[in-house]
């Protein structure tokens, strides 16, 4: 965690036009809805049964289940289309929790009676409880400790003779076997807040605890301090399944910290960390940089070293400056790697709405929809006065649950991860799906072939939209500022109420002349003639019903005028002449057949488009988003 929790409060607020947007820069799907003044669902057949799950941002409903209801044949059209596709997927998933610093363990040690109800309901999968499949801990203390330690103050000791996790006997360790009593596949990742002070020079503070870097002379012993801890928690029936090199290497202010720069670390991990690990036996993954998402020079750097590669599983981010979709780009940089989301606080006292919009929305969506296969808030517990934590440590830490002697209360950060973790379970694979107007949303699929679409309005006012898969759909109205949850099984079908065109999608349309259609201000026959493309140029893909789509541009329909005469975007609604058969070329292109079975043509990007072609060529076919 940073220092200067002012200035972070600042940065979130920030980052909040920039996060909601993410989308735009990387990923298209999104598109205008009508408002719907209802709630609830809509049930037209008896096909696969949906369960659904929602929050509420006034809170009158906190992941409360709701009727289940089911799949219908798809009919009808609703600009705002969610289409599911199971069959384009992507990573995979790790799974969805918090870290469990050490005043987290100290508080649910304290639980007394309460305590197997509380893990139970923390870390199982069945109703009521919200089934944490990933936590991150602290090598030694992080600042959300009731004091600063590491596991071996014994200046010089480089062979770690001296090293011991004895002060995690008394609550972490026995809060972590009775979590993997209940889980016993959860994934741990270890992070380090700072190197023991005596192999660290230029500190600022608080006994060497906080500032300075890793003295170079101390690289291999500081790699065996990993090895022995690695051990260490083997020993104690604890698996680390990564490890990072170190929390936040770019900030020198938190008490413990450490600063670790780009080259320091691709040092340290091809010259010591990493052959040490792999000597050992030890196949725990090394993550890279595990810091704020406005810096991927710093992971980018790590990879980018040809000794350090080899040794790095992938990059690990916070969202405290920066912008979710950076995520990406590190991925398509090195697609071979993986990406992590480790942490995000959540800020005391919580606005209860604005916290779960912006965390399911930036997170939960946004960082999964670019790469990542986790997501971690920051700290599992703390009291009701946000300690314990050390001095100068984030004192408006806002705990998942708040813990008062035996009892808790659920804050914010439980419904966050609540909405995902125990229905998006590790081994699952995100799926395609569309973002839609106010719609924001991600899907999954499990390994046992269950379906997962978590959705968020973050309109300002209740949405009706469709979710469609395969030939199936239902409808469903969300209120403002509302997550939901659903969850289905089956086999995607296919047939005529499939379009197999991305419903919902934003898209340009580029021409064999590499010139953008446009809906030339509704007012005059269509073009291909447009160099860039801006808002005529952009269409919404709408459900037309029965396999057909709709384009629609600044809120009117592309219209092929009876095949007689030049093709307009000027039809309020949509009739036979509005709906198109969206086909795929070979090459990736699609065409567009209308209601006569003749095809769009861009005429050679000089004449107002038709729709007369019998068959489809170069000047019938187009680019997609190119």
């Amino acid at each position: 965690m940073k220092i200067n929790y002012k200035l972070k409060w600042l940065a979130a607020l920030t980052l909040l036009p920039a996060a909601l947007l993410y989308s735009c820069k990387k990923d298209y799907r999104s598109s205008a809805a009508p408002q719907a003044p209802a709630s609830g669902t809509v049930s037209r057949a008896a096909n696969e049964v949906v369960n659904a799950w929602v929050t509420t941002s006034d809170q009158s409903k906190l992941l409360q289940a709701q009727t289940s209801f089911n799949f219908a044949a798809d009919a009808g059209t609703n600009a705002t289309t969610v289409t599911v596709d199971e069959n384009a997927t992507y990573q995979s998933i790790d799974g969805f929790g918090f870290t469990l610093t050490g005043g987290s363990a100290g508080l649910l040690n304290g639980l007394g009676g309460n305590q197997a109800a509380v893990l139970n309901e923390l870390f199982g999968t069945a109703n009521g409880q919200i089934g944490i499949s990933y936590l991150r801990i602290s090598i030694g203390a992080s600042d959300l400790s009731s004091s600063d330690f590491t596991y071996n103050q014994t200046s010089g000791d480089v062979n770690m003779n001296n090293f011991s996790i004895s002060q995690e006997n008394q609550d972490l360790i026995p809060i972590l076997k009775k979590i993997i009593a209940i889980n016993p596949s959860i994934k741990i990742l270890g992070s380090p807040w700072t190197a023991p002070t005596w192999m660290k020079v230029n500190t600022t503070g608080n006994n060497g605890y906080t500032g300075g870097s890793l003295n170079t002379a101390y690289y291999d012993a500081y790699a065996r301090y990993f090895v022995k801890y690695i051990q260490a928690m083997q020993a104690q029936g604890i698996t680390i399944d990564a490890i990072t090199p170190q929390n936040e290497p770019l900030n020198p202010y938190n008490n413990p910290s450490m600063v670790m720069q780009a080259n320091e670390q691709a040092n340290f991990i091809k010259n010591n960390l990493g052959p040490q690990l792999r000597n050992a036996g030890l196949n725990t993954k090394i993550i890279a940089y595990d810091h704020n998402t406005d810096r991927i020079d710093y992971p980018e750097a790590v990879l980018a070293d040809g000794g350090a590669n080899p040794y790095v599983d992938g990059s690990a981010f916070h969202l405290y400056s920066g912008s979710i979709s950076a995520l990406t780009d590190v991925h398509n940089a090195y697609p071979n790697k993986n990406v992590y989301f480790t942490e995000q606080w959540v800020g005391a006292p919580s606005n209860f709405g604005g916290d779960l919009s912006w965390h399911v929305n930036t997170l939960i969506i946004g960082a999964t929809r670019n790469w990542s296969r986790n997501v971690l808030e920051w700290n599992l517990a703390a009291d009701p006065n946000n300690n314990p934590h050390t001095a100068g440590g984030c004192s408006t830490c806002l705990g998942g649950i708040t813990v008062s002697g035996t009892s808790i209360t659920r804050n914010v950060g439980y419904y966050i991860i609540g909405h995902a973790a125990r229905f998006v379970r590790p081994g699952a694979v995100r799926i395609s799906s569309n973002l839609s107007g106010s719609i924001q949303n991600v899907a999954f699929k499990n390994a046992d072939g269950s379906k997962v679409l978590i959705a968020l309005n973050n309109g300002s006012s209740t949405v009706s939209f469709k979710v469609k898969w395969g030939a199936e759909s239902f409808t469903y109205s969300l209120a403002a500022g509302a997550v939901a949850t659903f969850k289905w099984s089956g086999t995607q079908s296919s047939g005529s109420g499939s379009t197999g065109a991305p419903i919902g999608t934003n898209i340009t349309l580029k021409g064999f002349n590499n010139q953008y259609v446009s809906g030339e201000n509704g007012t005059q026959a269509m073009n291909c003639n447009r160099a860039t493309a801006s808002a005529w140029e952009t269409f919404t893909i709408v459900d037309a019903g029965g396999g057909k789509i709709a384009l629609q541009s600044q809120g009117k329909y592309v219209s092929s005028q009876n095949g007689a005469q030049a093709i307009t975007c000027n039809s309020a609604t949509i009739g036979d002449w509005e709906k198109f058969d969206w086909i795929t070329t070979t090459d990736g292109k699609v065409t567009l057949r209308g209601n006569n079975n003749n095809f769009i043509s861009s005429e050679n990007g000089t004449q107002p488009m038709t729709c007369t072609r019998a068959t489809a060529s170069g000047w019938e076919a187009f680019g997609v988003n190119q």
